[in-house]
């Protein structure tokens, strides 16, 4: 698939790194943060959106997902117990995104609803260091010749080039970082969803310009190399499989190629269980397979937390 992850790198000069960095990594395996003491929590609101919240026999995808993100979110939540900052952070739905930028020759624009956007009063603090941020200037961005990386965008006639943040943050709003966008991919017909490829993608794109339309608005539109970079996360999902992603916009300055790049670290196509058995299965009256969850995978949960809790801890 062209529209991918590969195609998104280089609209957005972005180098990738495979996995998660370590400030998050090393919220993930901290044992003084007792994130496995929620696992039954984990296990119960899996079981309540899969099983239980319906009348059916099975939910369908457009039901269980959303059910499952908002359990995930208020066991989140329960760490403010222990953390009282992260009481300082607002979700926010149906916020949309507009950010125009040159690359190369080519004005482009991404524009849309950012899926759930959850703010925060205090920014994500840069994930790399200023020698890791020079050493991007080294990396070669992969181009696409004889095909333009532009082939399958939409062309529309832009009277304005807008650079705006949405209804998210108006002037004096209190939560006015962009912290984590949550997409939920719940369409129940296969060829409604994007496959996680292009998933990914997509996030790539909005917490790019969920952080560049907040660079020109604390920085202004000249393009330059940012003193303190913006870092923008997105966790996407299907109600099974996630993606988690960690986005740190590094230069605004995206016309060439050349000079320091923006970086994104992407921790592909994570299972939070493996089988959802909605209805027992018997046969010759022998049940063979009971109702219930199987195949539970607590790391990701941990991965959705440490994201949640990136900029606290």
């Amino acid at each position: 698939v062209f529209a991918g992850v590969r195609q998104a790198q280089w609209l957005t000069k972005t180098k990738l790194v495979e996995g998660l960095p370590p400030a998050v990594q090393g919220i993930v395996e901290n044992p003084a943060l007792g994130l496995q003491e929620l696992e039954g929590r984990v296990k119960h609101a899996v079981s309540h959106a899969r099983l239980w919240d319906t009348a059916e026999v099975a939910p369908r995808r457009e039901q269980y997902c959303p059910v499952l993100f908002e359990n995930l979110i208020h066991i989140c939540r329960l760490m403010s117990g222990k953390y009282p900052s992260l009481s300082k952070r607002m979700l926010a739905r149906n916020c949309r995104i507009a950010a125009t930028w040159e690359r190369e020759s080519i004005l482009l624009q991404v524009r849309g609803l950012s899926g759930v956007l959850m703010n925060s009063m205090t920014p994500i603090p840069p994930v790399a260091s200023k020698e890791e941020i020079l050493a991007t200037k080294e990396h070669v961005l992969e181009t696409f010749y004889p095909i333009a990386p532009t082939i399958d965008l939409q062309e529309v006639n832009v009277y304005k080039e807008l650079n705006d943040t949405g209804q998210c943050f108006k002037d004096g709003y209190p939560y006015s970082h962009p912290h984590t966008l949550f997409f939920l991919e719940s369409a129940s017909v296969r060829t409604n969803r994007f496959r996680p490829e292009q998933l990914r993608a997509k996030m790539l794109m909005f917490a790019f310009g969920n952080a560049l339309a907040k660079a020109k608005a604390l920085h202004g539109s000249d393009p330059k190399v940012l003193e303190q970079p913006i870092v923008v996360q997105s966790v996407g999902t299907d109600g099974q499989l996630f993606q988690f992603m960690v986005f740190q916009l590094n230069t605004t300055d995206l016309v060439s190629s050349d000079g320091v790049k923006n970086l994104v670290w992407i921790d592909s196509d994570q299972n939070l269980y493996e089988k959802a058995q909605c209805v027992p299965e018997v046969k010759k009256g022998v049940v063979t397979k009971p109702a219930g969850i199987s195949g539970f995978q607590p790391d990701t949960f941990k991965k959705f937390l440490a994201l949640y809790l990136h900029g606290t801890v």
